[in-house]
């Protein structure tokens, strides 16, 4: 029976304190029970840490606790390499730690790939998943996207490099519904640890995209986990801050060489790739013009106000001007008549009475 098959199950976060939790118990409420759960931290700096710890503690015949050395944030690529390379099932599961499980995920996936033992993974739908702030704007905006490839379906080698997302137009997988058969995993290498910061954004894709090329791939027609939508996700952040085509413009210059060194000879293939480079190039070009347009416009707005209050600063200096001409000219009439007054005779006889005066009190 598939009960009998370990499932090591690979749970990687990153200060998700609030899901964290939810992600784990949706790892032990499954239905097949031969599993191990290890729980990688990438350098956690909230409660994250404490979580996964008393997990590990609560459950130590079935949860492990691992970091990288000094606590170390490394991305998430390097933390599944972490996690799988210290797990010892025959099967391997990735669960993003603000996702969850359905509860028979494991059970209907070792079941499929112990039916099909060419396959070396198996993936189905996955639902997106607003409801879960139980907001009422969010009740009804759960839904599980169509695949766009024929399900209950072996592919070979190959095949789906070219049909699904980045290549193609069907929809790719999330991390958290994949089901990996170990040896598989071992063969295309794991994931790329290069791909860290906003570029692990298409970790996942780098790993896909070989398990594409080199393995038999088997898609269901099921839906075994809920991908949490939210605005912290990385992809949100990476959209929000207008990056995604340089991301994608990375990865698709790593997937070009990735080909060469693996020497494809497929024509479709390349010349899909070259599609998507052009393609991503022209829109990162179009973004940086329309970048440009706005600063450049953002310039003539700041030139006219600074002409406009340049313009305002010299009527006032020639207001001031004026002004100044003007009592200047009442200061000389007053010196004028200042002058004309100590001139008189009658001022220096009232003078000289006045210092007379002046003598006489002392």
């Amino acid at each position: 029976m598939s009960k009998e098959s370990l499932v090591s199950c690979i749970v990687t976060f990153l200060n998700t304190e609030g899901f964290l939790g939810e992600a784990i118990e949706s790892v032990l409420a499954q239905t097949h029970e031969n599993l191990e759960l290890v729980l990688v931290d990438d350098g956690s700096t909230d409660g994250s840490t404490k979580v996964a710890r008393r997990y590990a503690e609560r459950f130590p015949e079935k949860v492990r606790y691992l970091e990288h050395e000094g606590h170390e944030n490394r991305g998430a690529a390097a933390s599944r390499n972490l996690g799988m390379g210290e797990a010892g099932g025959e099967y391997i599961a990735l669960l993003d730690s603000d996702d969850v499980w359905l509860g028979h995920k494991l059970e209907e996936q070792v079941a499929i790939l112990e039916d099909y033992p060419q396959a070396g993974m198996v993936y189905g739908q996955s639902q997106y998943w607003h409801s879960w702030t139980t907001k009422p704007e969010d009740a009804h905006r759960d839904h599980v996207p169509k695949l766009g490839v024929p399900t209950d379906t072996l592919f070979e080698p190959a095949t789906l490099s070219k049909i699904v997302h980045p290549l193609g137009p069907a929809t790719a997988p999330c991390p958290s519904d994949l089901l990996l058969r170990r040896s598989a995993v071992e063969r295309v290498g794991g994931f790329e640890e290069a791909f860290r910061g906003m570029y692990q954004l298409y970790d996942d894709q780098t790993f896909l995209a070989k398990m594409y090329l080199h393995e038999h791939v088997y898609v269901a027609d099921r839906c075994w986990d809920r991908y949490r939508q939210h605005p912290d996700q990385l992809v949100s952040v990476v959209r929000d801050a207008g990056q995604q085509h340089t991301v994608r413009l990375s990865f698709l210059r790593w997937l070009a060489e990735y080909f060469y060194t693996q020497g494809v000879d497929k024509p479709e293939l390349w010349k899909l790739l070259q599609e998507k480079l052009l393609q991503t190039t022209n829109r990162i070009q179009t973004r940086q013009s329309r970048e440009d347009e706005r600063r450049v416009k953002a310039k003539d707005t700041r030139m006219a106000e600074l002409e406009s209050s340049l313009q305002d600063q010299r009527r006032t200096i020639r207001r001031l001007r004026k002004r100044n001409r003007g009592l200047t000219q009442q200061v000389q009439e007053l010196n004028q008549e200042l002058g004309d007054i100590k001139g008189s005779l009658f001022w220096q006889l009232r003078r000289g009475l006045g210092l007379i005066k002046a003598r006489l009190a002392r």
